[in-house]
């Protein structure tokens, strides 16, 4: 395809997403639909809605916001009451999709969105921490810090402390980034375990370290996700913390490009072991990279040539994995269903587990950040144009 037709497809594919979705029957998760249960408040839905309202925001097309705006209004009470939504479950997934209320809020004033941001708020108050003050993964998870963690909590965190709170908790937020730093990264690749058992108790942790053991890709996603959006939230007002922020950002960018894959220009679901039987190319971990690289670039947190790398990525992303079925929908294949640590499953963090996990369509843990990465390729092909028409 060409970077056109790519463009099209994408467009047409966002809206088949949409079109006749609502919460009780969000199209794009998976999850939900396999399970025949009602939708719960849920990162998966926070990651699309956001993708969604940063494209009314670069697009200017009213049905992208007023979607994002039906589909949380629903989920939402007067009072900030959130349907299905219990604070003291301790699940840090439950905060990621507070990230859509900001920009709804600043749009449509409704006084009901502050509210339920207020609510996901006093969770972070309570919610269990580490001896070295990492919240936990989950509360069914005690002890446990996960990469994707990060992106579920300190995007939101911040921002809010920042519009709300005197910016009093983003040290905090800061330090959690600097935790996982000393404790998961690895000194050989300068890449990052997907998991970190304080306890030493879980199978999967090593009895040493506490990690687990292996680099999965889209933990690594989210944690670079993390980093990007954090960033921006945290500003220059807090210069150290935001220049060191940008350090980490970039000391994992470099790490990563030596693993991309010179046929797809994508990143592998074990991300370190492609040569490994039945390890692929995947897509929900790329796109979130290539949104880091796409986004660092943009706002200069990463040197210019990330941004090229990015675009690599997505269009990598699009040309093996966006098509038409045969009866002429698109759909997006390549996505790793679920992975995680522990649980019912025996989940144990070793390769075979990682590639035995189901790969699906159209799931928005994949389509969430390829459209994520979609908008920065606009935000970017946009301020090239204000420069030139300067």
């Amino acid at each position: 395809m060409t970077v056109n037709e790519t463009k099209d497809l994408l467009n047409e594919y966002t809206d088949y997403l949409i079109d006749d979705a609502d919460i009780l029957h969000p199209r794009w998760n998976i999850e939900v639909l396999n399970s025949g249960k009602t939708n719960k408040w849920n990162y998966i839905d926070g990651c699309m809605i956001s993708s969604l309202i940063r494209l009314y925001e670069i697009t200017g097309n009213r049905k992208y916001l007023d979607f994002s705006d039906t589909y949380m209004d629903e989920f939402i009470d007067e009072d900030g009451s959130i349907k299905t939504y219990d604070p003291l479950e301790y699940n840090i997934d439950r905060i990621k999709p507070g990230c859509a209320l900001f920009t709804l809020y600043d749009i449509t004033g409704k006084e009901k969105y502050k509210k339920a941001m207020d609510l996901l708020r006093s969770q972070l108050s309570t919610h269990p921490r580490t001896r070295e003050g990492n919240f936990w993964h989950k509360k069914i998870y005690p002890y446990q810090v996960w990469l994707d963690g990060l992106y579920m909590a300190q995007p939101f965190y911040t921002e809010y402390e920042r519009r709300y709170n005197g910016m009093n908790g983003c040290i905090d937020a800061f330090r959690q980034f600097e935790n996982v730093k000393r404790i998961m990264r690895d000194e050989k690749t300068g890449l990052y375990y997907h998991g970190y058992d304080e306890s030493r108790e879980m199978y999967w942790a090593d009895k040493k370290t506490g990690l687990s053991a292996n680099f999965w890709l889209r933990a690594t996603g989210w944690y670079m996700a993390a980093l990007v959006d954090t960033i921006e939230a945290i500003g220059e007002q807090m210069y150290y913390e935001y220049r060191t922020l940008q350090e980490t950002l970039k000391d994992l960018s470099d790490s990563l490009l030596k693993y991309v894959d010179e046929d797809t220009s994508m990143f592998f679901q074990v991300i370190d072991k492609k040569e490994v039987r039945g390890n692929y190319p995947e897509t929900s971990g790329s796109a979130l990279i290539a949104y880091a690289f796409l986004k660092g670039a943009r706002l200069k947190y990463l040197p210019e040539r990330f941004g090229e790398e990015g675009k690599k990525i997505f269009y990598g992303i699009t040309q093996k994995y966006l098509s038409k079925k045969e009866d002429g929908t698109p759909v997006l294949k390549g996505i790793c269903y679920m992975a995680g640590l522990g649980g019912e499953k025996h989940r144990d963090g070793s390769v075979e587990y990682y590639l035995s996990e189901p790969v699906v369509d159209n799931d928005a843990k994949g389509t969430g950040p390829l459209i994520m990465a979609y908008v920065e390729i606009l935000s970017m092909e946009k301020e090239q144009m204000k420069d030139r028409i300067l």
